[in-house]
């Protein structure tokens, strides 16, 4: 066990260090340019799309969902514990700088998942009963003939059904248990069955039941988190343009705070605001694409620019959020983690340790000094933490089922969601640093096939978006 631990951990710093930022880096430049900035142009186009179909109990369809809901059901995904976890993660070890980062990642990120979103509802199939099929392993074998279409598209989704479907909504289930037994004691087992529960009565309800779930979940956790934040933010107001003036300043010399030469640091930053940017917002992964298909929208350019909204409200509106809470709380003035309080050769990391602080406690203790209770801090992340998670179960949950239909056929659907339950209940009872890094592995695999087959349809994507080039709603 120890091995394979070792030899999984090492694939996943190789691969999310190295061949995965040069990959999704260079698919976001790509497209930004064939698309002619695409997140720029059309943004107001998107905002308009998006909320002119907001609503928290929209329209149920014969087929597939309303544009609104497969957004929300993109945003689920995507908006996770990484949006807080993983972002305070990416503060202890990059610095305040990280946070610079990520956003350079998701601008170029938004015209990724622009084209994902687009081919999606390109290369999706409508079948005689209504069912929509439509993703990664569509668009893949649409350009790949023969057998290295075919084994792209297996490869991507035995990944997916692995990643998201399994053991994805396993560590997310955990989440969801270790922050409810925390704040209110209660155990994980019994968080476990509720959990399993509720998911098995959507699951049965198919892609429709998901898609009215998610759309009333996700306005739901987005407000709720966003309140809470402004009450940290306006409990620390004084501390807010120290705040910005700290991002941009560490994302250029962060030596001060992690030690080592400017060019070190830097490339500290640097990586760390990628990496965690790259798989919060989740563009060129592969995995919204699976909700965009689902969309009944009148051309393909309609569900990318709203796609692109999804993006913009994961990372530059909830992870932000929690950036600034962080930052403003521990790294300004008297903070704890402010580099100008640090004693002559202590560093971030060292900090960190002295005050124990860690990604995983960050924004509950940020929350507990702005409330003044460390136990509300506690209880208000947990209950945005079970929304972000529950979420992204549900989401993933789809996105593992449509894998697992084209790889076995319908006949395993029944199969697939007895599985996923299994898994979800014993991932509340049961943390595996293992689980947790497979499920790293195989969402960095995901990516290889799907960015070979983005850069392979780039003039696909640059066409839609050139014959769409108007701005406003026709």
């Amino acid at each position: 066990m120890d091995f394979i631990s070792n030899l999984v951990a090492n694939i996943n710093t190789y691969l999310s260090n190295y061949i995965l930022i040069i990959l999704l880096v260079s698919v976001g430049i790509y497209f930004t340019f064939a698309t002619k900035f695409v997140q720029i142009r059309c943004f107001k186009e998107g905002l308009k799309r998006t909320f002119a179909n907001f609503s928290l109990a929209g329209e149920k369809h014969v087929s597939g969902l309303s544009s609104f809901q497969s957004l929300a059901t993109a945003i689920a995904a995507q908006v996770g514990t990484g949006n807080i976890v993983g972002a305070c993660g990416a503060i202890l070890v990059g610095g305040p700088g990280a946070i610079f980062w990520m956003w350079i990642i998701a601008f170029f990120g938004m015209a990724t998942i622009y084209g994902e979103a687009v081919l999606a509802q390109k290369t999706r199939i409508v079948t005689e009963d209504g069912t929509v099929k439509g993703g990664p392993v569509y668009y893949i074998t649409s350009v790949f003939k023969g057998k290295f279409g075919k084994f792209l598209a297996v490869f991507f989704a035995i990944a997916a059904m692995l990643a998201l479907g399994f053991m994805g909504s396993m560590v997310q289930s955990n989440s969801i248990a270790q922050s409810c037994n925390t704040a209110f004691n209660i155990p994980t087992w019994v968080v476990g069955i509720i959990v399993s529960a509720i998911c098995a009565f959507i699951f049965i309800g198919g892609v429709q039941r998901i898609g009215s779930v998610v759309e009333k979940i996700v306005p739901v956790m987005a407000i709720l988190y966003i309140i809470g934040g402004i009450m940290v933010l306006g409990v620390n107001f004084k501390h807010i343009p120290e705040t910005f003036g700290m991002i941009f300043k560490y994302a250029f010399n962060a030596k001060a705070a992690l030690g080592g030469s400017i060019g070190a640091a830097i490339y500290v930053a640097l990586t760390q605001g990628a990496k965690r940017g790259l798989f919060s917002n989740e563009a060129g992964m592969g995995s919204t694409p699976h909700a965009h298909a689902q969309a009944n929208v009148a051309k393909p350019h309609d569900q990318g620019v709203c796609a692109m909204i999804g993006l913009f409200i994961d990372t530059f509106v909830v992870l932000t959020f929690t950036a600034l809470i962080v930052i403003s709380t521990f790294f300004t003035g008297d903070g704890a983690l402010n580099p100008a309080n640090f004693s002559a050769g202590t560093f971030l990391e060292q900090a960190a340790a002295e005050n124990g602080l860690m990604n995983t406690n960050l924004a509950q203790k940020a929350f507990g000094i702005a409330f003044g209770n460390a136990n509300i801090g506690n209880i208000f992340v947990a209950i945005c933490l079970f929304f972000f998670a529950f979420s992204t179960i549900i989401s993933w949950n789809l996105f593992g089922r449509i894998n697992a239909i084209y790889l076995f056929g319908k006949k395993f659907d029944v199969v697939y969601s007895i599985i996923a339950i299994a898994f979800i209940f014993t991932g509340s009872i049961l943390s595996n640093t293992l689980v947790w890094d497979l499920t790293d592995m195989f969402n960095n695999l995901m990516v290889i096939p799907n960015v070979i087959a983005l850069f392979a349809l780039g003039k696909v994507v640059k066409q839609i978006s050139k014959t769409n080039k108007q701005n406003s709603l026709e």
